[in-house]
Order: structure tokens, then C-alpha cells, then sequence
């Protein structure tokens, strides 16, 4: 169970998001310093994607739409996680400025059937108001973590639809077993609600595959807990992207990225949280080409879907091109 002092949820280990006053000035300073390779030259082309009405029963697939934000399928069932689908990643866009793509390779209005939607925080690059209400009557099942629930149906999620958990909570969609893991992060919107609901990461369970997502996290020991309790996994989408030795405490640097994959004992990673929005000082594709280095240097598959690519968590024939070098 997530830890938890007063109204506030607390990481399992202690974890300071380095904001002391230098930091937040050398932040201001690189906010507003001209970097061009902060963004691609021009904008990331999309693999336009069609989801048929009826999943496939067997494999693991995911479709990736940059940053979290992706559909996977498993065990005939269909799984939308993290869904942000605006233009910005931020209700004020300066920080985080405009999707790089520009569109998307599936409009939320042409979705099919989900068998759920599935949340790991509530910030807005992972949770936005716009996007659930295009994508409210596509699924009759929310799964968010603790105190997320209440947002949902203040934007008109009916309550029954909605089930909130906390890290190591087990339940069943629609056959899969889903369990709610932990993370290294924080949650918040606003001024005054920081750490008010809970962050998560998330492994989903098949009669014949098994799946991990990270969510946002730093580095920490949480990572083999989790392979310990449900790995192996055929498939692992991990946090890459977003970084800064400022705050190393919540989000991973690529190489902890590959390092947590093999943790959780990960089969093939794919490293997502990056290629849609400038929220770190880092270069738009230094996320990409230092976790393939890593993956390489440490004997792991590495998967690098153009965005609305499918993967197939096999063996075999996944992405690998380096298709952001053609942007530069």
C-alpha cells in the first residue's frame, strides 16, 4: 500500500525534488535560453493507425502517440493508457509549447471499443480533461490510482465506471489482472494540491503475455520489487525522456531507463516519454540515442516505433530504424 502521512502520499523511499533556490534559477535561466535542438527541425511525421473493431486473441501489441500516451493489446483485450491528445502538454504552453508532430495517427473520436482506460498520475501531460471528454463514451471502465477518481467524475465520468487503487491492489479487466506498482514521482495540478493523490506504474497480466509500464519514476529499488513479484515481461514501455540531474529523483535518466528494464526483467523495451513535447533542457532526441546505446552496451531489445507504429512484442521484427535522425 502506498505510503501516506495526512492528506499527503509519500514515495517509498525519500525522495526530494531538488527545487532549492540555485536550481530553480538556473532553471529559469535554460527556460528561456534559445536552443534549437530542444525541438526537431521540423515536424515528426505519423503512421496513421486503424484499430479494428475485433483484437487479435493472441500476441502483445502496443501503439505508441508519443510521450505515455499509447494502446495496448493483449489476450484479445484493449487497453488505452495515459491518454493525452491535446496540442500542449500544459494549460500554459510556453511550458511544454506544441505536440512536435503537430497530428496524431489516431483521432480519440475514431477510436474503437476499449476495454479500459487506465491512468498513472494526475499531471497534465498524462491526464487531460479534453482528451477524456472525446474519450468518455469509447469504454464503460476507468482504472486510476488513488484520489484520481474524483477528477474523473467532476468531468462527467458517471462514478461506477471508475475504480481508484493503490500500489500492490490487483484487479480483473475484462480477464487481464491488472496490479497497481509503485513508483518514484508526485502528483499535482495546482498550487495547493501537491502530492494529493497517488502516482503509479502498472503490470498487466494475460493468460499468455505479461506487460509493464513505468509511468513517471526515478531510479529506485521499487524496479526489481516489481520483476520480482510479476516479471518476467514480454514487454516493457519505460520513462525516457524529460530528465535533468535537477531532478534525477523523479524521472530516470536513459541509461536507469534500461537499467529498471532489466529489473523488472523486462523482454523488449520500449522507451516512451519522449518525441511529443519539450518539458526538460535537453536535446528532443538525446532521450532516444542514449538508451539505445545503453540497451546495446547491455545485451537488451530495443524497440524504436515511429509514433503510431505498431509493436509486436516478439522476437523477431520490430522497429529498430533511427528514424529521428532524419528530423535533424
Amino acid at each position: 500500500m502506498a505510503g501516506k502521512r495526512g492528506t499527503k502520499y509519500e514515495n517509498l523511499v525519500p525522495t526530494t525534488m531538488g527545487m532549492n533556490l540555485r536550481s530553480i534559477g538556473t532553471m529559469l535561466r535554460d527556460q528561456f535560453k534559445r536552443d534549437p535542438r530542444r525541438r526537431p527541425a521540423r515536424p515528426i511525421p505519423v503512421v496513421p493507425l486503424s484499430l479494428p473493431g475485433q483484437v487479435r486473441p493472441e500476441g502483445i501489441r502496443v501503439a505508441w502517440f508519443g510521450h505515455s500516451a499509447f494502446v495496448l493489446e493483449l489476450a484479445g483485450r484493449r487497453l488505452l493508457f495515459d491518454p493525452m491528445f491535446s496540442p500542449s502538454p500544459s494549460p500554459v504552453p510556453v511550458f511544454g509549447g506544441r505536440r512536435y508532430s503537430g497530428g496524431l495517427p489516431l483521432e480519440p473520436e475514431d477510436f474503437p471499443r476499449l476495454d479500459a482506460i487506465v491512468l498513472s498520475h494526475n499531471h497534465f501531460d498524462h491526464l487531460d480533461k479534453a482528451s477524456i471528454g472525446k474519450l468518455r463514451d469509447k469504454t464503460d471502465r476507468f482504472v486510476v490510482p488513488l484520489g484520481v477518481r474524483r477528477l474523473l467524475i467532476k468531468w462527467g465520468v458517471p462514478p461506477e465506471q471508475v475504480t481508484e487503487h493503490g500500489w500492490w491492489d490487483e484487479l480483473e479487466v475484462a480477464g487481464l489482472r491488472l496490479a497497481c506498482t509503485p513508483a518514484r514521482h508526485f502528483s499535482g495540478r495546482g498550487l495547493f494540491d501537491r502530492n494529493g493523490s497517488l502516482w503509479c506504474s502498472w503490470a498487466v497480466i494475460g493468460a499468455r503475455g505479461r506487460f509493464f509500464f513505468s509511468g513517471d519514476s526515478g531510479y529506485a529499488p521499487h524496479f526489481k520489487a516489481i520483476g520480482e513479484r510479476y516479471g518476467p515481461f514480454d514487454l516493457t514501455l519505460m520513462e525516457c525522456g524529460q530528465y535533468d540531474e535537477r531532478w534525477a529523483n523523479i524521472h530516470m535518466l536513459p541509461e536507469q531507463t534500461v537499467q529498471a528494464h532489466l529489473d523488472v526483467r523486462g523482454g523488449l523495451l520500449v522507451p516512451v516519454h519522449w518525441a511529443a513535447f519539450t518539458l526538460g533542457f535537453h536535446a528532443w532526441d538525446d532521450p532516444v540515442e542514449r538508451a539505445v546505446a545503453a540497451a546495446r552496451a547491455h545485451g537488451v531489445r530495443i524497440a524504436t516505433p515511429r509514433i503510431g507504429e505498431i509493436v509486436e512484442a516478439a522476437e523477431e521484427g520490430y522497429p529498430q530504424t533511427a528514424w529521428w535522425r532524419e528530423q535533424r
